[in-house]
């Protein structure tokens, strides 16, 4: 696994702390935030620890399959389908167990690096107290879509690298690399490439203005 500077830990940490907002942000206190985020972590071991149990029981499912197939398979295409069946089960435990892996370093960093800690509740300051202005950008540079249509992990996604670019001092182009990093692991298959091209445009309005 490839090590990831706090910065970016911070900013996977305040990305999972964002869907956890209450309805009306505008309520959050600077002393709610340090407990959003650490909410954040304790979800996150929860999720951890869901992923392995489910894991395990796919991996059961696997076997209790290939062992089905031994001892009741009729013929030898029957033997086949229990077989693939089986494989399928285990694919689906690797990759729920591939998903675990990455978790434990963010929990880790985000308990022990303090920079991680600041960082995220910076962003998450950011993004709830200067959401209009934010919201307000990613709008202007959507083409023929509409803030409410995005899927809210797209959407705090740009809110995150907006808020970088305006109020955090990160480059532009910084900014946006770092955004479609986060797409890649948390979005859809097209998400990092429309995430791409709205943050690009409203780099371009920024230089237009």
């Amino acid at each position: 696994m490839q090590d990831r500077k706090p910065q970016q830990i911070a900013r996977e940490l305040a990305l999972l702390s964002l869907s956890q907002l209450p309805v009306n942000p505008k309520k959050l206190t600077e002393e709610h935030l340090p407990k959003l985020v650490l909410a954040t972590v304790r979800t996150l071991r929860a999720e951890v620890q869901d992923t392995l149990d489910n894991a395990a029981a796919e991996l059961q499912r696997s076997n209790d399959r290939l062992l089905t197939s031994e001892t009741r398979a009729s013929d030898l295409k029957t033997a086949r389908n229990m077989l693939k069946e089986a494989v399928e089960y285990t694919q689906t435990a690797i990759n729920q167990l591939g998903a675990a892996v990455e978790f434990p370093e963010l929990i880790q960093l985000a308990n022990q690096d303090k920079e991680v800690g600041r960082y995220a509740i910076q962003i998450v300051k950011v993004v709830n107290e200067e959401r209009d202005i934010i919201d307000e950008r990613i709008a202007s540079a959507l083409v023929d879509w509409q803030m409410t249509r995005l899927a809210q992990i797209d959407r705090d996604i740009l809110r995150i690298a907006v808020a970088e670019m305006l109020f955090l001092g990160l480059p532009d182009s910084v900014a946006i690399n770092e955004a479609v990093v986060l797409a890649k692991r948390y979005s859809g298959d097209e998400g990092h490439r429309f995430i791409n091209g709205v943050l690009r445009r409203v780099t371009e309005q920024k230089k237009t203005a």
